[in-house]
C-alpha cells in the first residue's frame, strides 16, 4: 500500500483546534490499525460504480453530543465523486453526474496522475488566506490566478475491484487514509474530529464557517439516498432557489436590480421572494448571459407575485419591471427566516448552482435532532427509522401495546420479536415503518384485494398464505368476495386504509400483495407488470435489461415506472386504466419480452419452467393474471437487509445500483426528498391499439 505524503495542515483545521479545549479534542479521531489488506477482504467484487449518486446528509436543527459520532467541517463547495482507474481514466462529476474534468482541471490533471483503481467521494471548493471556503469564489473560479483550489476527499467507494460502501465509515476512512495520494496539497484527506458536537459547533461559528458535518461512526456508505447517519448543522441559514426571473427598476443602469426566486412544492414552482444584494457589476453580466436564452412571456408562477409590494420598511418601493425566465437555472441564498408565508427575509445572493437541476430544489426544513438521534432502546437493537414528519406509533418499551387507528382499536404484540435477526430489525419497526409509510403505500392498496403472506417468526421461520379472511378480519375491515377459476369461492381483504395496513402487519405480513385490479374492476387491470426475475444472472444485467424494456418502449410511445423488486429483481409497470382484461395486458407484456429476448438470448429466457431456463433470467409476462400479486410499491420483503421494494427514478437505473441501496432505515429518508416516483401507474392508461400498431411500424 502506498503510505500517505503529509501535506501541510490548513488553517482552517489548526483555528477550528484552536476554538476547542484540550479535552474535547483529545482528539482527533483513534486511527484504525488493523491492516488495510484485512479490511479490504471484507469489500464485495464489483465494477467501478459510474453513474451513482452520493449520500447526501439530513439537516438537523442543533448540534449534540453524542460520542458514537464524529465531525467534519461542512466546507462550502460543489459535491464532486472522483473515479480513477489505472489506465490513466478519470472522471470528476458532481452529484448529479455532470463533468468537472475541464471546470476543475487542476484536480483532473492530478488525479490522472494517480494511476490506481479507486471511487472517492469529497468537495471541491476555494479556499481564502485564513483557510476557509468561499462558495462566491469557486463560482467565479476560472483558473488558478482565481484562487487556492482544493478537493477534500472524505470517504472511499471503491478501491481495486472491491465496492466498500458496506464497510463501516471509520474502517472506510482508516483504508482511505492509507492510500490515497497525498504528495499535492491540492488534495487532501479531510480532517475527522472525534470531540463534542455543541463545541465543535461553537468553533465553527467562531470561524465563521457554514456549519459542520456529524457522521455516525459505523454508518455504511448508501448510494443515491439522503441518510440519518450523516447530518449536517448549519451556521447560518441557507437555501438553493430556482431563479424563476429578474426585476429591473425605473431608470437604474444595472443589467437587474433582483432575482425572482423560487423553489417546487407538489410539483409547482412557488414564491420565495427576491433577492438584490451579493453580485456585482460583473456577475450581472455573465448571469444576463445566462438568462437572455430563457426568457419567456409567461410567469413560471401560478399566481404572479407582486414585485412592487410595499413594506413598512419600504412603503414607496421603485417601479420595478418583472422579466421572466423558464425555471431552469440554480442559485443558492443566505438569509435570516422565512416569514410566515414562506418568503425569504433579508436574502444574500451567494452564487450559481450548476450542480443541482432545477426541478430538484424544494425547500429544505431542519429535522428536530432530537428526532433523529436516539439512543439503543430496549427490546429493539436498532434505532427506529426516521420518519419525514410523522411520530412513530408504538413506543420503544412496552412487549403488547393497543392503539386506535382510524376510530379503531387494534393490538399489537411480541413488539420485540426480531423479525430480521442478521439487522436487528424488530417487529415494533417493522409496523412503526408502515405507519409512517401509510401515505405513500396506501394509494397502491386501496380497493384491492390483498393476498396474506404471514411470517409470524420472522424472515428464516415457516411463512404461510392467506387469502380467504372470512370470519377472522374485524367487523369493520372491508372485504371482496369473490369465486375464483376453480370455483373456490373466497373473502380478501381489502387494503383501504391504515387500520387495515396496520392490522395486516400485525399478523406477520412483511410484505404487501395486492392484486392488480380493484374490487370494482377485478376483470380489469390497473397496469400490465413486466417482472425481470434473474437466476445465475447480476443485478447489473437486469438494469441492462430493465433499460431494453424502457427504449422498447419508448419507441412504441408508450409510459413506464420501474421499481425494485427488493428481492433480486425488477418490476417494470405500465399503467392501463382499467381499460383492458387480464388476457389483453398479458399479450401485450408477451410482445415486449419477446422482443427483449431476441436482443438478448444468451441471458434472458421466457421459458415458464425453472428446468427449462438453464440459469437464465426469466421474462415473466404471466403474473399479468386475475390473483396473482407481487410486492407492491414501498412494501418490505422478507429478505436480508430489510429490503424495500422501491419505486426509482429511470436516471437511477443504472449499473451500480443495488437492492440494498433502499431498506427499512433509509426508505422515508428517501421518500422526504423524491416524493413519491410511482403515481403516474395509476393514471390514465395507455391505448393499446396504438402502442401494438406503433410496435409493428418500429419493430415489423
Amino acid at each position: 500500500m502506498k503510505k500517505p505524503v503529509k501535506g501541510k495542515k490548513t488553517s482552517a483545521e489548526q483555528v477550528v483546534e484552536a476554538n476547542f479545549d484540550e479535552d474535547a479534542i483529545a482528539g482527533q479521531i483513534t486511527e484504525i490499525t488493523a491492516d488495510v489488506n484485512t479490511l479490504l477482504k471484507k469489500g464485495k467484487k464489483a465494477k467501478i460504480p459510474i453513474g451513482m449518486q452520493p449520500m447526501l446528509a439530513t439537516l438537523v436543527d442543533e448540534p449534540f453530543d453524542d460520542p458514537e459520532w464524529i465531525y467534519e467541517v461542512k466546507w462550502d463547495g460543489y459535491r464532486a465523486l472522483g473515479f480513477c482507474l489505472k489506465n490513466g481514466d478519470v472522471q470528476l462529476l458532481s452529484r448529479n453526474n455532470k463533468q468537472f474534468n475541464e471546470k476543475f482541471y487542476p484536480i483532473f490533471k492530478l488525479m490522472q496522475g494517480w494511476k490506481m483503481d479507486i471511487v472517492v467521494d469529497g468537495e471541491i471548493l476555494v479556499i481564502n488566506e485564513k483557510g476557509i471556503s468561499n462558495f462566491g469564489n469557486l463560482q467565479n473560479w476560472r483558473s488558478e490566478a482565481d484562487g487556492e483550489l482544493v478537493y477534500y476527499v472524505f470517504d472511499l467507494i471503491w478501491y481495486e475491484g472491491k465496492d466498500l460502501t458496506g464497510l463501516p465509515l471509520n474502517e472506510r476512512q482508516a483504508i482511505l487514509s492509507q492510500v490515497l495520494p497525498q504528495g499535492d496539497d491540492r488534495i487532501r484527506l479531510s480532517k475527522v474530529f472525534k470531540a463534542k458536537g455543541t463545541e465543535f459547533f461553537d468553533a465553527a461559528i467562531k470561524m465563521g464557517l457554514e456549519g459542520i458535518i456529524a457522521k455516525k461512526e459505523d454508518s455504511l456508505y448508501v448510494k443515491n439516498n439522503r441518510s440519518s447517519e450523516w447530518l449536517k448543522i448549519k451556521v447560518k441559514l441557507r437555501q438553493e432557489v430556482v431563479i424563476a426571473g429578474f426585476t429591473k427598476n425605473e431608470g437604474t443602469s444595472k443589467q437587474f436590480s433582483s432575482l425572482l426566486l423560487g423553489i417546487y412544492q407538489d410539483d409547482q414552482l412557488q414564491y420565495v421572494g427576491k433577492v438584490g444584494t451579493g453580485f456585482n457589476d460583473k456577475d450581472q453580466k455573465e448571469m444576463m448571459a445566462q438568462f437572455k436564452p430563457l426568457i419567456t412571456d409567461k410567469s413560471p408562477f401560478l399566481a404572479i407575485p407582486d414585485v412592487n409590494k410595499p413594506s413598512r420598511f419600504r412603503p414607496d418601493p421603485p417601479k420595478a419591471k418583472a422579466t421572466w425566465l423558464k425555471p431552469e437555472l440554480v442559485c443558492e441564498v443566505a438569509f435570516t427566516e422565512v416569514t410566515s408565508d414562506g418568503v425569504f427575509r433579508h436574502p444574500s445572493f451567494q452564487g450559481m448552482r450548476v450542480d443541482k437541476k432545477a426541478k430538484e430544489v424544494v425547500r429544505e426544513v431542519a429535522i428536530e435532532t432530537k428526532a433523529v438521534i436516539q439512543a439503543e432502546l430496549p427490546g429493539s437493537a436498532v434505532r427506529p427509522p426516521i420518519s419525514t414528519g410523522r411520530k412513530t406509533l408504538l413506543n420503544p418499551k412496552d412487549e403488547t401495546q393497543v392503539r386506535k387507528v382510524k376510530g379503531h382499536e387494534l393490538k399489537f404484540t411480541h413488539l420485540s420479536k426480531l423479525y430480521w435477526p442478521e439487522d436487528k430489525v424488530s417487529k415494533r419497526d417493522m409496523l412503526n415503518y408502515y405507519y409512517q409509510v401509510a401515505d405513500f403505500i396506501l394509494p397502491y392498496l386501496k380497493d384491492r384485494p390483498m393476498s396474506l403472506n404471514r411470517f409470524p417468526g420472522g424472515i428464516h421461520a415457516k411463512s404461510f398464505y392467506q387469502k380467504d379472511v372470512k370470519g377472522k378480519a374485524p367487523d369493520w375491515a372491508e372485504t371482496f368476495p369473490y369465486t375464483t377459476s376453480d370455483g373456490e369461492a373466497k373473502e380478501y381483504l381489502l387494503g383501504n386504509d391504515e387500520a387495515a395496513l396496520l392490522w395486516m402487519a400485525s399478523l406477520g405480513c412483511i410484505e404487501m400483495n395486492p392484486w392488480f385490479s380493484r374490487s370494482h374492476s377485478p376483470d380489469n387491470p390497473d397496469y400490465c407488470v413486466i417482472d425481470l426475475d434473474p437466476d445465475k444472472n447480476t443485478f447489473d444485467e437486469v438494469i441492462e435489461v430493465a433499460q431494453m424494456v424502457k427504449e422498447i418502449l419508448v419507441q412504441m410511445e408508450v409510459p413506464c415506472y420501474a421499481k425494485t423488486s427488493g428481492s433480486t429483481g425488477m418490476h417494470i409497470y405500465i399503467p392501463l386504466g382499467a381499460k383492458y382484461t387480464y388476457d389483453q395486458s398479458q399479450m401485450f407484456a408477451k410482445i415486449i419480452v419477446n422482443l427483449v429476448h431476441h436482443q438478448v438470448p444468451e441471458f434472458t429466457s421466457v421459458e415458464r419452467m425453472v428446468a427449462n431456463r438453464e440459469g437464465k433470467m426469466y421474462l415473466d409476462f404471466l403474473q399479468n393474471r386475475p390473483g396473482a400479486t407481487i410486492a407492491g410499491p414501498y412494501s418490505l420483503r422478507p429478505k436480508p437487509g430489510a429490503t424495500v421494494s422501491m419505486p426509482l427514478d429511470w436516471e437511477e437505473v443504472k449499473p451500480g445500483m443495488t437492492m440494498k441501496d433502499f431498506t427499512i432505515f433509509n426508505t422515508m429518508d428517501r421518500l422526504k426528498e423524491t416524493g413519491d416516483l410511482f403515481n403516474g401507474v395509476l393514471g390514465k392508461g395507455i391505448d393499446l391499439s396504438k402502442a401494438i400498431q406503433k410496435a409493428k411500424e418500429v419493430f415489423g
